[in-house]
């Protein structure tokens, strides 16, 4: 089991220092014949050197002294040199208040900071199998690291401390997991169990008023039971394959539609241009037609000459060949280029 932060390995110098006074005192005994007159000043010498010493108390600075006088509490030091009542009147229990403190469940660990650490979870499968929300079973490991944050408390308000810390994270723990289903609390869940762990077992700590305080609740291991670990490893593996398809397709999605829709707009913009200019085109042919009526409701001969002349100015504009015929000329048929067209026999004849 354990030692409590309190406990200490037995003091050998007070042994150490009895033994010493007492063959101190034969020898003077013997120094002197035996005679009895000196032993009385031997042992007064004696007392006082035990009442010195055992009124000297050094604390560490990763400690703190709570001092007991006849057994009931009188103060609490803090690290330093400090006197108190000798001859066993006033006690000091040193506690550990600045060491952070670790209790492992499901395991256990073995070996001095800084070297190999031995581990095993032999035996202790009542402690780290727990039951989930969705009936499954979870091999849950974890360690709560706490600090004695009022050492008076901590020594006088609950029996077997560290019991009563472990018997509340196993609960605590147990309904934390047993709130969520087997898939969560092996793979995305374990962080939220910790903290909400921390939260509650803080809580009930509190509650008791032991004198603990939680610094991290930590799950270290977080597995399915042995007899069905290579079934949902393969499930696990499913739904790995799974997501990587799903993945795939949410690619070539972002890719492709993006694309498509691009393409949709620039085909929507591309119309409604179109649109713009057969609408724009076609109010202006109607503006010049209606303008074209009003000069003609004025002065019907001028504008159908005028309309005309423009008519066959924007044909003969387009025509790289022009032949022109002499409807009145008999016999052969004379052809002249564009441009070079003689007047007519009878367009002269009228000349003349």
């Amino acid at each position: 089991m354990a030692r409590e932060p309190w406990e200490e390995e037995p003091d050998k110098s007070k042994q150490e220092m009895h033994d010493f006074l007492e063959a101190l005192s034969k020898k003077f005994s013997q120094g002197f014949g035996g005679r009895k007159s000196f032993v009385l000043p031997s042992l007064i010498v004696a007392l006082g050197l035990i009442g010195v010493l055992s009124a000297v108390y050094a604390v560490e600075p990763s400690e703190e002294a709570v001092i007991l006088r006849f057994g009931r509490y009188v103060s609490t030091e803090p690290p330093g040199l400090h006197f108190k009542l000798p001859f066993g009147i006033d006690r000091a229990v040193k506690v550990k208040t600045k060491v952070i403190l670790q209790e492992e469940f499901g395991f256990r660990s073995s070996g001095e900071r800084g070297s190999r650490t031995d581990y095993t979870d032999q035996g202790l499968k009542q402690e780290s199998l727990t039951l989930t929300g969705d009936l499954n079973v979870a091999d849950v490991e974890w360690i709560v690291q706490y600090q004695i944050s009022d050492p008076k408390k901590y020594l006088f308000n609950a029996r077997e401390v560290l019991q009563n810390l472990r018997d509340v994270s196993q609960s605590v723990l147990r309904r934390v997991v047993g709130d969520r289903i087997v898939n969560e609390v092996l793979t995305t869940g374990r962080v939220e169990i910790a903290e909400e762990a921390h939260r509650l077992t803080q809580d009930v700590l509190d509650r008791y008023d032991i004198g603990i305080r939680i610094v991290t609740v930590k799950l270290q291991d977080v597995n399915p039971p042995e007899s069905v670990r290579p079934a949902f490893n393969e499930v696990n593996a499913a739904k790995q394959e799974q997501e990587q398809a799903i993945n795939q397709a949410e690619r070539e999605y972002n890719k492709v539609i993006p694309e498509s829709r691009g393409k949709a707009e620039q085909s929507i913009r591309d119309a409604e241009g179109y649109a713009t200019a057969v609408v724009n085109r076609a109010q202006g042919d109607a503006a010049r037609f209606r303008a074209v009526l009003e000069a003609y409701r004025v002065s019907p001969n001028v504008t159908r000459t005028r309309l005309y002349l423009e008519t066959m100015e924007d044909l003969y504009g387009r025509v790289k060949s022009l032949t022109i015929v002499d409807k009145g000329v008999q016999g052969l048929l004379p052809v002249f280029s564009s441009g070079q067209v003689p007047a007519s026999p009878s367009a002269a004849e009228a000349a003349r």
